[in-house]
């Protein structure tokens, strides 16, 4: 397995949309290995392809705790076929935007429609901790990053305070 390069904002294949996979091989199973080993070393808890380059539908999650066994999902072509009409709020991260964090509405539920790692069709009900990762990670397959979900206001202090950061870390 190797470690990938997690593409920073404003990287311009974080705002383009991804293909399809239509084969699910040995190449791509490495490549999700590859990615899911990228997203432990970040100490993420989701990772999607653009995020590290590559314009495919295709998403890692973990969302294990640190004290608990680790519980990889692989999330080929997933689509979300229906949302609760409950929505949450919640604080979000991002590998992509390191650092920063804002508080983001997403639907309390959702219900998933993917291929595993073998191909085979799966359904999920995603809740709580859960929903809101397949969201976030889906959201990558389509180009948004958590900030575009976000106040304009919010979204410029933090994009401030994210040039603040790479300054000072550039000046270290």
């Amino acid at each position: 397995m190797a470690i990938l390069e997690v593409l920073e904002y404003p990287h311009p294949i974080l705002k383009q949309k991804a293909e399809k996979v239509t084969q699910i091989d040995d190449a791509l199973r490495k490549t999700l290995d590859d990615m899911l080993e990228t997203m432990y070393d970040d100490a993420g808890c989701g990772l999607a392809a653009p995020q590290v380059g590559i314009l495919k539908r295709m998403v890692v999650i973990d969302i294990a705790h640190e004290d608990e066994e680790p519980a990889p999902m692989f999330l080929i072509n997933p689509e979300i076929i229906w949302r609760s009409e409950e929505r949450v709020c919640g604080e979000e991260g991002c590998l992509s935007v390191p650092d920063m964090r804002a508080e983001v509405e997403r639907f309390a539920k959702v219900r998933l429609r993917y291929l595993d790692r073998d191909g085979h069709e799966q359904e999920l009900l995603a809740e709580d901790f859960l929903a809101i990762a397949v969201q976030h990670e889906l959201d990558h397959l389509d180009g948004i990053l958590y900030i575009d979900r976000i106040s304009r206001l919010k979204r410029q202090m933090l994009l401030k305070k994210l040039e603040k950061s790479r300054k000072d870390k550039g000046a270290e």
